[in-house]
């Protein structure tokens, strides 16, 4: 992609993206995501109202008349959008592949971020660590993100969610919210297998983690079309499938069922906040049921 090219669609994700923030995320995100707690800005003479356990006595002895002391909340965070980049993200059947979503969701959440004044980095990986970028702030920052989401090409194919997870855990070392951004297409969070989840235990237990999963829906049912050949997107393996066959899509949505309902067990066993989003539907909705979850917590 040359470079008056990636400008373009840098601009046009920053206009979409950058106006849902303004207009319907930002006082969302306040609530959902609070700062580290509440520090000192001011005294005041009391008011009708206020709670008695904020009075300053030393201020009100002084000057004879009841003084309380005012609080602000400490609203600085690292926010970090752990990014899965492998080669199941180039799939989407209908409105847009989801690698397409993924970065128009990073990119809500990075303007989200700067709006309160917190800083945002970025953790994209593969069954590797493919690239970080430290959290900062600043909208030349966002910027540059969105360009990586936009041109980065990974160097593996494949997934690893663990790794990703205990490299951030060891990288982070202050207490931060985290975005786990993927489709969960991992052997280590298939159902029997416990890799994934004491990755996601462990990390969540230092950190905040939310995990959002993006999918399209003939990852959940296919259609009869008869015989297709399909590929692997990892792999590279090809395979001939019989779609007209009942029992092949009653077997493939049975599968689907049964790795869905053991993700969303796992995130409440870890105790991770999740939303699913799928390419052909928008996100606002339920990112905003999500934040207004958290918020009333």
């Amino acid at each position: 992609m040359d470079t008056s090219e990636l400008l373009k669609k840098v601009r046009k994700i920053e206009i979409k993206t950058k106006g849902l923030s303004n207009q319907i995320f930002s006082g969302e995100y306040h609530s959902a995501f609070k700062g580290k707690g509440m520090t000192f800005s001011e005294v005041r003479e009391y008011q009708f109202g206020d709670d008695i356990r904020a009075i300053d006595w030393n201020v009100t002895a002084r000057f004879n008349a009841p003084f309380i002391k005012v609080f602000e909340e400490e609203r600085e965070l690292t926010v970090m959008l752990i990014i899965d980049v492998s080669s199941s993200k180039e799939f989407g059947t209908k409105l847009q592949y989801k690698k397409e979503l993924v970065t128009e969701l990073s990119a809500v959440l990075s303007f989200s971020a700067i709006q309160n004044n917190d800083k945002i980095g970025v953790v994209f990986f593969s069954d590797k660590i493919e690239k970080f970028i430290p959290p900062k702030k600043g909208k030349a920052h966002i910027l540059r993100i969105i360009r990586e989401l936009i041109n980065f090409k990974p160097e593996s194919k494949k997934t690893d969610i663990s790794n990703a997870l205990q490299y951030f855990t060891n990288v982070i070392k202050k207490r931060c919210i985290a975005f786990l951004i993927t489709d969960f297409l991992d052997e280590s969070f298939s159902p029997g297998n416990t890799v994934g989840e004491d990755a996601l235990k462990i990390a969540n237990k230092k950190h905040d983690i939310v995990a959002l999963r993006v999918y399209d829906e003939r990852e959940k049912k296919i259609p009869a079309m008869g015989l297709v050949k399909m590929l692997d997107a990892e792999s590279g393996k090809f395979r001939w499938i019989d779609t007209s066959n009942k029992k092949v899509r009653e077997k493939f949505a049975l599968w689907n069922a049964e790795n869905d309902s053991n993700l969303n067990a796992l995130f409440g066993r870890c105790g991770v906040d999740s939303v699913s989003l799928r390419t052909d539907q928008s996100y606002v909705r339920p990112l905003m049921s999500l934040f207004k979850r958290r918020g009333s917590r």
